[in-house]
């Protein structure tokens, strides 16, 4: 049997946020005037924190403010290629994927990030499986819209479980209270440089902690 362990990205694997990081990094190459509506991408973000807006709200509109109504599929990758190899990794992190590959474990990304840049940070993991939320392509244009579910919380989980069928989750790795049902699929939690929230929790039902600093 197919015998896994599941990573949460941002701040598990990776030091700091990919999503905000990203969008500046497309507008940077693409269009740097776009960076004067970063104060509309936040408030967008306080009106997800007011309850007003969904997360996947959040994203498209942030998506079409920095990035624009579409983009072309050769930029987009010729920039997520870029922009991964950017991106700062935490030691701890690439060490538990050596130590899982050795004991014959297939490292797997689940991650709300948006697939079409986490495929190529994945690909310098060398990490072959990633279940994030997906994008809507016309054709090769990328649009700010999501597809299906964001891949957070409860519906992370439920994408888990269809991507991997009957494969077995031997651990799961996150720094977030939100991957609760997540953690459920897996014989093992581990809490990686947790939350407030995820340190409680892992106290109260006796998870580890590491710290991947």
């Amino acid at each position: 049997m197919r015998t896994v362990t599941v990573y949460d990205l941002d701040l598990t694997i990776t030091a700091s946020p990919t999503y905000t990081h990203w969008l500046l990094f497309w507008a940077r190459r693409h269009a740097p005037w776009r960076i004067a509506l970063l104060p509309i991408v936040a408030a967008t973000g306080l009106a997800y924190g007011a309850g007003l807006v969904s997360r996947a709200r959040v994203k498209a509109t942030a998506q079409r403010l920095l990035m624009g109504p579409a983009a072309g599929r050769r930029a987009v990758e010729s920039a997520a290629a870029a922009f991964a190899a950017t991106v700062k990794l935490r030691p701890g992190a690439l060490a538990q994927l050596a130590a899982d590959r050795a004991a014959g474990l297939e490292p797997v990304i689940a991650t709300a990030s948006l697939a079409f840049y986490v495929a190529a940070i994945a690909a310098r993991l060398g990490v072959a499986t990633v279940v994030a939320t997906e994008s809507v392509w016309e054709g090769d244009q990328l649009r700010p819209r999501i597809a299906g579910a964001n891949c957070y919380g409860a519906d992370k989980a439920r994408m888990v479980a269809a991507a991997l069928g009957d494969a077995a989750i031997a651990r799961a790795y996150s720094d977030h209270a939100s991957d609760a049902a997540l953690f459920a699929l897996a014989g093992e939690a581990v809490a990686v440089n947790p939350s407030r929230a995820l340190r409680r929790m892992a106290r109260a039902r006796k998870w580890q902690v590491v710290d991947w600093r």
